[in-house]
């Protein structure tokens, strides 16, 4: 299976806080959203990643935003990393929401299907990422780079 991430990063308030690009592909759905969050998520990632599943963590949940009306975020992004069960492969659950009306309302959800492994080549990625001195990340599971 074809599988891609690719992070963009726009400086802003940096070390603080990052602007991200977030696109994502399984072989057959793909979607794209611009997230804004606390640049230690990054390190955070690396260190679940890279050691995924033999920390204690089954399941990681990236979440930021809401898709409830009442609660007035600009955007909803889900990106749940998790073992699957009585198996060695691993899935990356994504949802993307901009939160619009009409004609300009972008949703996506699908699953990435993975190995430990290319979690781990994720974690890697994240890891150097999180240093802030390169913009952008690319990873096809086991294959990856940040430049």
């Amino acid at each position: 299976m074809e599988k891609s991430i690719k992070i963009i990063r726009n400086p802003y308030e940096e070390p603080y806080h990052i602007n991200l690009i977030f696109k994502a592909y399984n072989g057959e759905s793909s979607g794209q959203l611009e997230i804004y969050d606390n640049a230690e998520q990054l390190k955070k990632l690396a260190d679940i990643l890279e050691d995924f599943p033999f920390n204690s963590k089954r399941t990681f949940l990236w979440e930021l935003g809401s898709e409830n009306p009442k609660d007035n975020f600009a955007f909803y992004f889900k990106c749940e990393f998790s073992l699957i069960k009585h198996s060695s492969e691993c899935v990356i659950g994504i949802r993307l929401n901009n939160n619009r009306e009409g004609i300009e309302k972008s949703i996506s959800e699908f699953n990435i299907k993975c190995y430990p492994a290319e979690f781990n080549k994720l974690g890697q990625l994240f890891r150097e990422f999180s240093k802030l001195e390169k913009e952008t990340l690319t990873w096809n599971g086991l294959e990856g780079k940040v430049e």
